[in-house]
Order: structure tokens, then C-alpha cells, then sequence
């Protein structure tokens, strides 16, 4: 099984939305995948101009020459992709965004009716899309109720896709897991044993359970807690910059 994600937090290497592919990827190796871990903030991806010429000039390539073009090989080239990114504005970032909308190549411009009637697009019969999807999210608010627009977006997307939605790990104060704190560090040994344990899921049973999803949500501090925390560090950023 070929698994790539494409994690689209500007921070890379030393993003919080790292730190969680970082243990899933661990799982799924564990268990025999290939995962690939893609970074968007490395690549130079162009705005999509709305040209329509990947659809009408050029079928299936768009006109920008940039680094698309190699990422499009990479999603069609793999059995599942993930969706990394941080929670920006209750949504994904700029980085991501902008690579979802330079999919569109890879979609057929005539419109066709899902199983309830709703208009959608047409994969190209040239290409073969992932047929599993995944998504990856953490956010710097404790709840976990912030997701509620990426969960309903990423169904969207699994339907534009004709693909499954296979797993969903969303986190809450995700700055957690950046932390230098010893006694902090030591309660994530579990949290990462649950997302290796998710990885090797979704390579062995072609998913991650609904129990261990649930469980990847549970909190890992009191969200009180976490507010003051979180607020102490803001408010010692502050003065150290006056």
C-alpha cells in the first residue's frame, strides 16, 4: 500500500500537524505501507487561475509550470492520500488550499449525479484517483468542536473523489505538542501509541476504527488547564517583545 500525505502547515518539519503524521506514518510502515510525507510548504504551487484550460486546451495538465505537476503524479500515483493541516479561520491553511484547487486537472468537466442526485464531476478515465482518503488536523483551541467545518468538508471531498473517508484525527491544543515540558512530554507516550496504533489500522483493516478515533479526541490536559497555560505563555510573548 502506497500512502502519501500531503501536509500543508507552513511551520513543515516543526509543525504540531507534523508531530501527529510523524507517529501515524510510524504505524503504518509498522505494518507494511510505503508512506511518502509531503510537504507543500516546500514546493512552489501557483494560484489557480480559473482558466478552465486543463479541462478544454490541454485535458488533464494544467498551464502553470510548477511543482503540481510531479504532486499529481503523487496522488494518482498512491492507495491512499492524507490531508495534513493546521486549523486556520475554522478551515485548512493557505498551503493546502491551494494545492486542493490545483487538483482540477485531474477531474472531467461534464457533470454526472452522485447516488442522491447531487451533481458532481467526473474523475478523468485517464487517471486513476486514490480511492481512500484520510485527514489529519490539529487545532490550537482545546475543544473539539473547532473541526466541525473540516468534517463536514472532507466528506465533500471524499464524494467529489468517488472515494472512502478512511480516518479522521483531529486535535485539540495542538500547541501541546510542541511543548519542552518533561511531565507534559511524558502523558503524549500514550497519545502516541494511539496514533501509531491508528496507522496500523488503516494499512491492516483499510481504516481506523471508530473506537480509536474516539479515543485520539479525548483531551490531553483539562481544557481549563490548557487556557491558562495558554494564556501565561501569550501574555510572557508579549512582555519579552516589549
Amino acid at each position: 500500500m502506497k500512502i502519501t500525505v500531503f501536509n500543508g502547515s507552513p511551520r513543515g518539519v516543526n509543525g504540531n500537524t507534523h508531530f501527529i503524521v510523524k507517529e501515524f506514518a510510524k504505524g503504518a510502515e509498522e505494518a507494511g505501507a510505503e508512506v511518502e510525507n509531503v510537504f507543500l510548504v516546500t514546493k512552489t504551487i501557483g494560484h489557480c487561475r480559473g482558466c478552465f484550460s486543463c479541462w478544454v486546451v490541454t485535458p488533464g495538465k494544467c498551464v502553470i509550470e510548477d511543482d503540481m505537476t510531479d504532486l499529481l503524479r503523487l496522488v494518482t500515483g498512491s492507495d491512499v492520500i492524507v490531508f495534513a493541516t493546521p486549523l486556520y479561520v475554522d478551515n485548512v491553511s493557505g498551503l493546502m488550499k491551494n494545492f486542493m484547487d490545483r487538483l482540477i486537472p485531474l477531474a472531467d468537466p461534464h457533470f454526472s449525479r452522485d447516488e442522491n442526485g447531487e451533481c458532481r464531476h467526473l474523475g478523468r478515465g485517464d487517471v486513476n484517483l486514490p480511492r481512500k482518503i484520510a485527514v489529519i488536523s490539529n487545532s490550537g483551541f482545546p475543544e473539539q468542536s473547532h473541526f466541525q467545518v473540516l468534517r463536514l468538508l472532507f466528506r465533500r471531498i471524499a464524494r467529489n473523489f468517488s472515494a472512502e473517508l478512511v480516518g479522521e484525527i483531529y486535535r485539540g491544543a495542538g500547541e501541546l505538542l510542541g511543548t519542552r515540558n518533561v511531565l507534559l512530554k511524558a502523558l503524549f507516550i500514550g497519545y502516541k501509541r494511539l496514533l501509531r496504533k491508528a496507522g496500523r489500522e488503516l494499512v491492516e483493516n483499510g481504516r481506523i476504527s471508530e473506537e480509536t478515533m474516539k479515543q485520539l479526541e479525548k483531551p490531553l490536559i483539562p481544557d481549563n488547564q490548557y487556557i491558562r497555560g495558554a494564556n501565561r505563555h501569550w501574555d510572557r510573548d508579549l512582555k519579552n517583545r516589549l
